[in-house]
């Protein structure tokens, strides 16, 4: 049940960042805003996991700030591996992963409290 919830909350930071940010689309249905979740959350947790852990040395010298530049790199993969979201540039997903790890996060911690 925690997993369903947490792809929810993917999948509304997901919407919420299509309004706020201006290069990221995703074609019209609510499926595509689960499938782009979910896509995004096995790469992220797959390929995002050994990246993270390959440019720790990065990540501790920008006190974790390359972890959204990491993170904009897996919505420029998700981008590549699906069909129905798109992105204009790299700063576009790279304000996106911001507003999408705000989001999710703060969703979080709001449901986990209730």
């Amino acid at each position: 049940m925690n997993l369903v919830k947490r792809w929810a909350i993917l999948a509304l930071a997901f919407w919420l960042t299509t309004f706020v940010v201006s290069g990221i689309e995703i074609q019209d249905g609510a499926w595509n805003y689960f499938w782009v979740a979910a896509l995004f959350g096995v790469i992220n947790t797959v390929l995002g996991g050994l990246l993270k852990l390959f440019t720790l040395p990065a990540v501790i010298l920008t006190f974790g700030l390359f972890i959204f530049v990491i993170n904009a790199a897996m919505l420029m993969l998700v981008d590549r591996w699906s069909d129905v979201l798109t992105i204009d540039k790299f700063t576009s997903a790279l304000i996106g992963s911001l507003i999408i790890s705000l989001i999710s996060g703060l969703t979080n911690k709001i449901i986990k409290r209730a």
